[in-house]
């Protein structure tokens, strides 16, 4: 398997686990010293598990996890140990009604490749 196929498959598989709110798959794919900018953070940069972790034990509700996120356009470029990938979030869920409704995003991942595998150590995230 390709690097970039590899790549894109891990996001996949981040954001999926984000969308379950399956916090041990994203620590498992995540370095814990990660740093990010996302507008949760307020502009300031985050670095650490426990800002995310905030997010996965809020309360579930009925229709939790009842949304779902696509990758469009990515891009991967992959630089020794480290690689970029970034696309357009695209999530699928339920707004308050229960009525279908999509948000995109714009994400920019960064991923170091370690003797453990790749793992996820840097993200920017800005609303569409």
């Amino acid at each position: 398997m390709s690097a970039e196929v590899e790549l894109l498959e891990l996001s996949r598989k981040l954001l999926t686990s984000i969308d379950a709110g399956d916090w041990k798959t994203y620590v498992s794919l995540c370095d814990e010293s990660i740093t990010c900018f996302e507008p949760e953070a307020l502009g300031h940069l985050v670095a650490g598990m426990p800002f995310h972790q905030f997010y996965f034990d809020l309360p579930g509700t009925p229709t939790k996890p009842a949304k779902q996120s696509s990758i469009a356009s990515p891009h991967v470029r992959q630089m020794g140990d480290a690689a970029v990938v970034s696309y357009v979030r695209v999530v699928q869920k339920l707004d308050g009604s229960g009525a279908p409704l999509s948000t995109a995003a714009m994400e920019t991942r960064v991923w170091q490749k370690t003797t453990a595998g790749w793992k996820h150590v840097h993200f920017h995230r800005t609303p569409c």
